[in-house]
């Protein structure tokens, strides 16, 4: 039977003050590691990094302050700086289009430039007269007509129509649709030519303002922002960097910044909030990623790159790592850890069953008991979803391990998903099955009556499939209090996972009490 180490007399640590070099657990870990390393790093680094790229954005202990001071690091870095730069311009764009349109606004005069040569972006920009006359223009078109009227001693005569003679203000005031008579081109690259004072105007400005030109050429507008971070040095661009940055997630900018650094650069972000973690005195040991927040907090050296990437995916990734071990041309490895296992398995003994790690605290570093329990985890994952398969098993195993358990049937499944708006449940196709059952009612009675049938048919295929997970197991536990449902496809992450957490709780606990 399956021991998952988590009754009190477990201990994390052995007593005593020996190396752990006699224990063949040592050896077998050491083997497991350079199997799972081998496996995931089959088709390069980068699912790997991505990975890890993924716990970082989880970490709950970095401050506002702190994420714009660290990613602001990045935008110093010569070899990345204008790619994260681009990045976060885009992020701004999609966010906060307002906060950059309004730098334009107050810098129309440089958008000269991005409509000179260009007679797509013209026409995009200011061919968008209304028949319905200055209040139904568009922004550019507005912002044109306006100007024309009230410079019309600088602007008029650069207007040009499309009919045989021109139109005077007087006229186009009280028939405002003449303007879509206006050659719309033409009259703009006048306007660049003989008229400057357009471009800094306060009707250019307010067609600007709320960030929809930047919709018309993204990239233009990306790299039109950068050259003012870093070649005009523009003080109010970085304070939009910097208010941007304060403001966002950390999760939200790891996620879309992460990815696109290279792996110096990753590990110099990593260094940095490092760096940060290791001056706080309070963790938070709830989120996804508490298992990094102890590395860097507790780990006096900076951890390298491979390690970091071993320890996450073992942590993190347990179920993805048994799908590459699967994989077909896995099949080598797949046996070795089968075997390391097996010999795992084969120990026993009330000194090894009761002690985690047969070292003495002191003689290891915290990333090194990190990875311990991690790969003593993965094992356990390993076992559970080889071994138990049947109701019957897991419910022995429960027991064996001092976890309370009901089951959870067909009723408290139906009645969970019907409670649950967003559960994307089998019964969201019998839901709206039955919403378009009574669009339906409204139609012939032989058409409601077939309606009925496809609703009947579907009713008992959802309930049919319910039952049939049901059959697989179903379970509340005592590990969460009872608080979710547990089926035997995920029972193996989350035992698992709810191990680990257990184990280096108990191990923070005696690394307080020997401090």
């Amino acid at each position: 039977m399956i021991d998952l180490h988590i009754s009190k007399s477990t201990n994390i640590h052995n007593s005593t003050d020996s190396d752990g070099i006699n224990d063949p657990r040592t050896w077998i870990l050491a083997e497991l590691e350079k199997v799972i390393w081998s496996v995931m790093i089959t088709d390069g680094r980068s699912e790997a990094r991505m990975w890890l790229c993924e716990s970082v954005s989880s970490l709950c202990s970095i401050s506002a302050t702190e994420q714009r001071e660290v990613f602001s690091e990045l935008l110093r870095v010569k070899s990345v700086r204008r790619s994260v730069a681009g990045r976060i311009w885009g992020m701004v764009f999609e966010k906060e289009p307002r906060a950059a349109g309004a730098v334009l606004g107050r810098n129309g005069i440089l958008l000269e430039k991005f409509f000179e040569g260009h007679p797509r972006r013209i026409l995009q920009w200011f061919d968008t007269f209304s028949l319905a006359g200055d209040s139904q223009h568009g922004k550019g078109a507005k912002a044109l007509s306006q100007f024309a009227f009230v410079n019309r001693d600088i602007c008029w005569e650069e207007l040009e129509w499309k009919g045989r003679h021109g139109q005077s203000p007087a006229v186009v005031a009280t028939k405002p649709h003449y303007f879509l008579d206006l050659d719309v081109q033409r009259t703009v690259e006048n306007i660049i030519d003989n008229v400057p004072e357009f471009w800094s105007s306060e009707e250019f400005a307010d067609s600007v303002k709320d960030g929809e030109i930047l919709s018309i050429d993204t990239k233009f507008f990306v790299d039109f922002f950068v050259d003012l971070m870093y070649e005009d040095n523009m003080e109010e661009v970085w304070k939009v960097i910097d208010k941007f940055l304060t403001e966002q997630s950390f999760s939200y900018l790891c996620r879309h910044l992460l990815i696109i650094l290279d792996e110096t650069t990753l590990c110099f972000f990593l260094e940095k909030i490092h760096d940060i973690l290791r001056k706080k005195k309070e963790l938070s040991l709830n989120s996804p990623s508490y298992w990094l927040e102890i590395l860097f907090s507790k780990c006096s050296d900076r951890a390298a790159i491979d390690q970091l990437l071993l320890l996450n995916a073992i942590h993190t990734k347990g179920r993805q790592l048994l799908r590459l071990l699967h994989a077909d041309e896995a099949a080598e490895e797949k046996e070795r850890v089968k075997d390391l296992v097996l010999q795992y398995s084969s120990i026993s003994g009330p000194s090894n069953s009761q002690v985690l790690i047969p070292l003495k605290s002191p003689k290891m570093k915290i990333n090194e008991i990190l990875k311990w329990v991690g790969l003593l985890a993965w094992i356990l994952l390993y076992q559970m979803s080889e071994e138990c398969h049947t109701p019957q098993s897991w419910e022995s195993l429960f027991l064996s391990n001092g976890i309370g358990f009901r089951e959870f049937g067909e009723y408290n499944i139906l009645q969970q998903d019907i409670d649950s708006e967003n559960s994307g449940s089998d019964l969201d196709d019998v839901s709206a099955t039955i919403a378009n059952h009574k669009r339906k009612r409204k139609s012939k009675k032989k058409r409601n009556r077939s309606s009925a049938r496809i609703l009947h048919d579907d009713l008992d295929d959802s309930i049919n499939r319910l039952k049939m997970q049901n059959s697989a197991g179903t379970w509340l536990l005592s590990t969460d209090g009872y608080s979710s449902s547990w089926c035997s496809v995920d029972l193996p992450e989350y035992l698992s996972k709810h191990c680990l957490s257990t184990w280096i709780k108990q191990l923070l606990v005696e690394m307080e009490d020997n401090s």
